[in-house]
């Protein structure tokens, strides 16, 4: 078997040679096609780009991916965290708000790359992160999703998925499990076991959430993330009950509302799901299936002779045709996905949950 697949190397490449990632290792949110320009830097997508350059040094030896994990970890850690707050904001503005599900991505960034090179102040500021997660954000009956800087007061919840509580917020505290291995500090693992609760409580609230497929569909990113959470109780029996439930809705709802909308990142957050609990024995493979997700995923690779678009994947499709979007999350999720397919495949996967981006 290759060692990697052409999608691995046109989407490395893409990470590393398209100007997605600034100098410093700041990520920008996407590229956005039409108007030839990046958007700000983000430190939530930076802390994606974290893991999957991680990843990507774990996949193919490559030392420029570890330089440039090592990079863009350094950037969440030395210019985005802000040490008087303790936390790391949405974006470097002064007047930017703080995101749970953001923080929670960015400290599993940083223990992504800390595994590769045990640098101190990576699992520092991930801790310090983790702790403050608890304190900004977590309340007796749910997580803020939103919060204002330098008060900390909660904004005001909306009826869209990221502006109000529920299960997709499970994701970012898969941190607190992953600090708990890292630290030994228990509080962390009570911290996730709350939000577990919580999650297996409402999730079943969560779809459609909406009468507008288009909106139906950005649910089932968020949905999808619940799941991969999930995966990290694999053999819980709860757990993997409501997995499987998971998955058959998820799946249901994606061919329904792809004709008119599809999002690459829902097939590759779809596609990973259904490895991982074939290999950890929650599941089977549904093989047709996952053959239609995989094919589907391929197909938002961007191939242009612009370094900007080619080997990145896109955002989405309507039936017009792919949209101007090149988004280094979807990029992640979907070379991700088809790079554990061909694993999969070849009987060479393993279910390692610290390599999820």
């Amino acid at each position: 078997m290759p060692a990697t697949s052409a999608f691995v190397e046109r989407a490395g490449r893409w990470f590393l040679e398209s100007g997605i990632q600034e100098p410093d290792g700041g990520v920008a949110r996407y590229y956005l096609a039409s108007k030839q320009q990046n958007l700000p830097v983000s430190t939530e997508i930076t802390g994606y780009a974290a893991s999957t350059h991680a990843y990507l040094y774990r996949i193919t030896g490559e030392a420029v991916y570890l330089e440039t994990a090592r990079r863009t970890a350094h950037f969440l850690t030395r210019a985005a965290w802000n040490t008087e707050l303790e936390t790391f904001p949405f974006e470097l503005a002064a007047a930017s708000p703080g995101y749970f599900f953001d923080c929670g991505i960015i400290v599993r960034g940083l223990l992504a790359v800390w595994r590769l090179t045990g640098e101190p102040e990576l699992l520092e500021k991930a801790a310090a992160c983790g702790r403050s997660m608890a304190r900004d954000y977590l309340t007796p009956d749910g997580i803020h999703p939103v919060i204002s800087l330098p008060e900390r007061i909660p904004w005001p919840y909306e009826k869209r998925w990221s502006r109000e509580p529920g299960c997709w917020q499970l994701k970012s505290a898969m941190a607190w499990r992953a600090l708990a291995k890292a630290t030994g500090e228990a509080e962390f693992l009570q911290h996730w076991e709350r939000v577990l609760r919580m999650a297996l409580d409402n999730h079943e609230q969560f779809l459609p959430g909406s009468e507008e497929p288009e909106k139906v569909m950005d649910r089932l990113h968020a949905y999808s993330y619940f799941m991969e959470a999930l995966l990290s109780e694999a053999g819980r029996q709860e757990c993997d009950s409501a997995l499987g439930v998971a998955m058959g809705r998820t799946s249901r709802y994606l061919r329904e509302i792809a004709p008119c909308f599809a999002r690459s990142d829902v097939y590759g957050q779809l596609l990973r799901v259904r490895i991982y609990a074939a290999a950890l024995g929650v599941s089977s493979l549904a093989e047709a299936e996952a053959m239609e997700e995989a094919d589907a995923i391929a197909g938002f690779q961007y191939e242009s002779s612009d370094r900007r678009l080619d080997g990145g994947f896109c955002f989405g499709r309507k039936p017009a045709g792919l949209l101007p979007f090149a988004n280094p999350v979807s990029t992640g999720f979907c070379v991700q996905a088809l790079e554990m397919w061909r694993q999969f495949k070849h009987g060479a996967f393993s279910p390692d949950l610290e390599v999820l981006i």
